[in-house]
């Protein structure tokens, strides 16, 4: 009875999925009420109620909660299949979802998929930038470009680059404060908290004594690191931030690091992480492959590579 009924059975997971038909009819390239007409249709055919509809929302009744179970297995060995066929071809197909943060991902994020879907312009690419941690198996992602000192993960992860953390000020700032020659002495300054941390307020370092942990009283919070960096060029504190965001600002002397006697533990690694499957997309598989070798030679390197007038 279900054999004749797959789309039936991919577009009501695609529904549950999205929470909606709408959501449901964007990412399947339908219109609404063929993604309705679908559903309905699996709904007679087994003869029972799949989804509860209101006009506000959706929900899944108990059997249609049991059956999209199923439903979810069955997209998956489809997708697995189609997976497999396209690896024999060597052409990724299809739409390749990434999730990277913010800052990261409007620096360089455009030049590297510009040049990617170049390279096979068969491909969609759809971004989402957010500096929160979205669960890709929850949300749908093939990846995600994570920016961090990786913690165990169910995720599989492999890493592009290492990265430095420096904390930094204006010039302006330090001729009027003076500049910190210890990590303790900024529990004194004004400071600018990152607030996408576990613990924004307390800042680590490494140094000839060890790990020093210093809390700091920022005067402004923000989790945004570029408008922490910017603050930091007007004057109005100390910032810590990660290479990739302050590397210009260090270059052009807007910005001039501190403390560097001491490893700010700010650093960490750019990495591509997926979800663990049995059978990694050809489309996941060589936009990796193709994060490593832009990534060859360190962050650094791949700053000059990419943008050689900066």
């Amino acid at each position: 009875m279900l054999i004749g009924n797959l789309d039936g059975m991919t577009v009501f997971a695609r529904v549950v999925e999205e929470q909606s038909f709408s959501g449901a009819a964007r990412k399947l390239a339908m219109s609404k009420s063929a993604v309705s007409k679908h559903v309905t249709k699996l709904e007679d055919s087994l003869g029972i109620r799949l989804l509860n509809r209101t006009t506000r929302r959706l929900s899944l009744t108990d059997a249609g909660a049991t059956f999209y179970q199923h439903c979810a297995r069955v997209v998956e060995e489809i997708e697995t299949a189609e997976h497999a066929l396209t690896d024999l071809r060597g052409t990724p197909r299809g739409t390749l979802r990434i999730s990277a943060p913010l800052t990261f991902g409007q620096r360089y994020m455009p030049d590297l998929v510009s040049e990617f879907m170049g390279l096979h312009p068969g491909l969609h690419v759809d971004i989402h930038l957010a500096d929160h941690m979205v669960d890709l198996v929850a949300e749908g992602f093939d990846m995600a470009i994570r920016i961090t000192r990786l913690k165990d993960s169910s995720l599989i992860a492999r890493k592009l680059a290492d990265f430095n953390g420096y904390v930094v000020a204006s010039p302006g700032y330090i001729a009027e404060h003076g500049e910190p020659l210890h990590p303790t002495e900024l529990a004194n300054h004004r400071t600018l908290a990152y607030t996408n941390l576990a613990n924004p307020n307390v800042w680590e370092f490494e140094g000839p004594e060890g790990q020093i942990n210093v809390r700091v009283t920022p005067v402004m919070s923000c989790n945004n690191g570029d408008f922490t960096s910017f603050a930091a060029i007007r004057g109005l504190g100390i910032a810590r931030e990660p290479e990739f965001i302050v590397a210009e600002a260090l270059q052009k002397g807007s910005l001039v690091s501190i403390l560097n006697e001491y490893n700010s533990l700010a650093s960490g690694g750019i990495y591509a992480v997926y979800p663990e499957r049995r059978h990694l997309p050809t489309k996941v598989r060589i936009f990796i492959d193709f994060l490593v070798e832009k990534f060859r030679g360190g962050l650094c390197n791949f700053h000059k590579t990419m943008f050689p007038s900066d």
